[in-house]
């Protein structure tokens, strides 16, 4: 069955704040299906969740990623609403979210918190500083102008869901969500979202520098995935560079004595000045394949376009005639 909208919540020790979520969701999306998966967690989150409403699923797989997999896989609907269970995010946007997946055409709707009150409600400011360079450098490396990377509120539509590889493991999954996106063109739109700390007692599951430095290591090997060319271009001009550097004292030597003493630098030189003529080409090289990758694709989104069709189809068929036995009634 393909629901209209899915509210799509993962959650691991909610217990506090899950319930508020649930509610808020409902009256905000009245028409949404609300899907909680439970991460393992050890205390009553799936139970509160599952008397306030929810369709209550697991993924015994430690980790965010690996939980929106599980969602992903296991969901079809025709919008989709991402939001966290810790009550950060309220939900007043979401109808507004949802209407850009709907009525707008966008494959993904970020909920920027970071042009509202992010700055002033978060406490952590590490968690600050760590947004903005990883919004920065996102921006700069793909050339974009995304608000808000890591923000866990989003809208997605059913094209991006069932053709968005999933590969992380944990919450640098939305820092690959925004890469994939803007790498592959799809429509992506930017809602303003209030943003609220979360409540006294509720703890949160992001640390700053292990999840931090898993989030730039993200950046940095989807920039080699996605833009080969320019990622090994760079490293060929810094072996050049290198190269050059050492060789001309050699080459200044040689002109005004006639004389090479130092053999090792120069044939060291000659290696590294290959590493970069090796380099250049494995990125033009891996930019052909990159560009391939690229065109099957686009042959997966016109097939995932083709299912939400059937399944389209078979949803309406199936509203007629449950409408027809209700009449008959």
């Amino acid at each position: 069955m393909l629901d209209q909208i899915a509210v799509l919540i993962p959650c691991y020790n909610e217990a506090q704040t899950i319930e508020k979520v649930v509610k808020d969701a409902r009256a905000a999306l009245p028409d949404a299906t609300i899907y909680v998966y439970d991460n393992n967690s050890t205390d009553n989150t799936a139970t509160i969740a599952y008397n306030a409403g929810a369709i209550v699923r697991h993924e015994y797989q430690q980790g965010k990623g690996n939980v929106l997999r599980r969602m992903f896989r296991e969901i079809d609907a025709k919008c989709y609403i991402l939001i966290d269970g810790d009550d950060t995010y309220p939900l007043e946007n979401a109808r507004e979210m949802a209407d850009r997946v709907l009525l707008h055409q966008a494959d993904m709707v970020v909920g920027d918190r970071l042009s509202s009150t992010y700055f002033t409600e978060n406490k952590r400011p590490f968690h600050n500083f760590g947004n903005s360079i990883v919004r920065a450098s996102i921006n700069k490396l793909f050339h974009t102008d995304i608000k808000d990377i890591m923000t866990g509120y989003r809208a997605f539509s059913y094209e991006f869901v069932k053709t968005f590889p999933v590969l992380s493991k944990g919450f640098e999954i939305e820092t690959e969500m925004t890469i994939h996106a803007v790498y592959n063109n799809m429509q992506i739109e930017n809602v303003i979202v209030d943003y609220r700390d979360r409540p006294e007692g509720s703890v949160s599951k992001l640390n700053t520098y292990s999840d931090g430095i898993k989030v730039l290591r993200t950046i940095l090997k989807l920039f080699k995935n996605y833009k080969p060319f320019a990622f090994f271009t760079m490293i060929a001009v810094l072996l050049s560079l290198l190269a050059i550097g050492f060789f001309i004292p050699v080459l200044i030597k040689f002109i005004n004595l006639h004389i090479v003493d130092q053999i090792p630098t120069l044939v060291v030189c000659g290696f590294v000045a290959l590493a970069a003529i090796q380099s250049f080409f494995a990125g033009l090289i891996l930019s052909n394949m990159s560009g391939a990758s690229r065109r099957e694709f686009e042959q997966s989104l016109m097939q995932a376009n083709r299912e939400f069709r059937r399944l389209l189809k078979k949803s309406q068929k199936k509203s007629k005639e449950k409408s027809k036995e209700k009449s008959k009634k």
